[in-house]
């Protein structure tokens, strides 16, 4: 990409919305970093600038356009720069991207990211815009050079697709259908990960628990957890997001009894209607998704449910949302992550009658909001006083610097701040702490600690940070790491 005279070109890579395109940000930076570009050191322009889009909430294109905006200036008075713009907003909107941006030099889509440095590339040489939109994989992602944020936690994924048909969603029409990888190349880049330092890995998939339907398998994925178990070394396993209607005993049977799969679950209601769960096309019912919460606290007590709820879906009444205010009580949520319904161009459900006024859907919002945190609040009050075991994390709390603390996560996957001790920890290593005090969506641990455990994934996280040794100074948090498990984009 650069002759000896000329110095590597930069770049910058800005990621919007769910985990997998946080996944597939860390397979565009790979792909740059080896044809040859480097990251742009902190506060300098890049020479390249890549968006990764999400096209799940209504102001995802207002948010496009006007980060493409403010670029276009920059752009004009630095010769040479290139922007390009991927994902599910890019895959939807295709050369309408160039139309209204034509100073923007590639567009790619969610079936062909690896073709990012050769469109560049060509982008430069013929001096115009290179628009590249793949209608289904050719390449099934995870074969790309990645380069991963975190030393210590990984996204793998399973499969990319989805075969649902929701009628809010429009993830299903820019990602194609499912498309399963084996289970033999799954577990290999596990083993590849783990012996490179990983301690804990996300197994990602729109509909995680679907997996198998392409090579006929319905139990495959619950077999994926078991042989997850298998891996030495691996202590912790996620997944997201399964579906409910899809969720199977022999999953809860897998969780349960497989050492190293958390007792975490995100389960996505969307809502507790069963009259606005049949026009979502949500193919489950009140009664079975409390049935299978019911079935998953019964193999696992301590298990952590977090949940996506959408407020406001065409034709919802108030007493619709009732019975979503009813579920929610019932189901004693950990987490949930709500979301004004968005009206997406291109799905079932913004042609429906009946679209709900802002208004009101804005009210229902507050209030589900503040149902919400009341529970969790409740929820996590319970954990005061408890010794739990958290994995050191690295920018996972905001204030940590200021209060002196560090964070980690429990193996619920709760978010823990604790008191830094005296031994020097590093991401990736494991304390044990007792909670002290409880909000709605964090603990706090202000008494000592109680243990360390130095790991391979520390030593993986020096390495990186280039420490001398084992056991250096952890420094404060600043970098990102695998988000708190959520279907950001509703899917699910």
């Amino acid at each position: 990409m650069s002759s000896p005279q000329t110095q590597p070109r930069t770049y910058e890579v800005r990621t919007y919305g769910c985990q997998m395109n946080v996944h597939d940000s860390e397979r565009l930076t790979g792909l740059l970093e080896d044809a040859g570009y480097v990251a742009t050191p902190a506060g300098e322009q890049a020479d390249v600038v890549v968006f990764n889009t999400c096209a799940v909430r209504e102001n995802a294109d207002n948010r496009l356009y006007g980060n493409l905006g403010h670029l276009a200036p920059v752009k004009a008075g630095r010769p040479g720069m290139q922007i390009a713009v991927g994902g599910c907003l890019a895959q939807k909107d295709r050369s309408e991207i160039t139309r209204r941006a034509p100073w923007v030099d590639v567009v790619f889509g969610t079936h062909n990211i690896g073709s990012l440095p050769t469109l560049l590339e060509r982008a430069r040489v013929q001096e115009e815009a290179q628009v590249e939109i793949l209608e289904s994989l050719e390449v099934f992602p995870s074969t790309l050079p990645t380069k991963r944020e975190s030393a210590y936690a990984a996204w793998v994924s399973v499969s990319v697709g989805c075969n649902n048909t929701c009628t809010f969603c429009i993830v299903p029409s820019l990602r194609g259908k499912e498309k399963d990888r084996r289970p033999g190349e799954i577990l290999a880049e596990i083993e590849t990960l783990v012996a490179d330092g990983v301690s804990e890995v996300t197994l990602l998939g729109q509909n995680v628990n679907a997996y198998g339907v392409e090579f006929g398998d319905r139990l495959a994925f619950g077999k994926l957890l078991r042989a997850c178990g298998q891996v030495e070394g691996l202590e912790r396993v996620r997944f997201t997001s399964p579906h409910p209607a899809e969720f199977t005993d022999d999953v809860i049977a897998a969780m349960a009894e497989t050492p190293n799969v958390m007792h975490q679950l995100h389960m996505p209601l969307q809502s507790g209607s069963d009259k606005v769960l049949r026009a979502m096309r949500r193919s489950y019912r009140q009664s079975k998704y409390l049935g299978i919460l019911e079935r998953v606290r019964a193999a696992m007590p301590d298990a952590a449910i977090s949940t996506d709820i959408i407020v406001g879906f065409p034709g919802e009444t108030e007493e619709d949302f009732a019975e979503t205010l009813r579920v929610v009580e019932e189901a004693r949520f950990a987490q949930a992550y709500t979301f004004q319904y968005s009206k997406r161009p291109g799905t079932p459900a913004a042609v429906l009658e009946d679209q709900v006024p802002k208004a009101v859907v804005q009210e229902r919002y507050e209030r589900l909001v503040a149902l919400v945190e009341d529970i969790a609040w409740a929820e996590n009050k319970k954990w005061v006083g408890r010794t739990v075991e958290l994995m050191v994390a690295e920018g996972e709390g905001r204030k940590d610097a200021a209060t002196r603390r560090l964070s980690g996560r429990a193996r619920d996957n709760r978010l823990v701040h604790f008191m830094a001790p005296e031994e020097q920890v590093r991401p990736g290593d494991v304390v044990e702490v007792e909670v002290t005090y409880a909000a709605p969506h964090h603990l706090v641990s202000d008494a000592p600690v109680r243990s360390v455990r130095r790991t391979r994934s520390g030593d993986a996280w020096g390495a990186r940070e280039g420490l001398a040794a084992p056991g250096v100074l952890l420094g404060l948090p600043t970098v990102g790491v695998p988000a708190p498990l959520s279907a950001v984009n509703g899917c699910g």
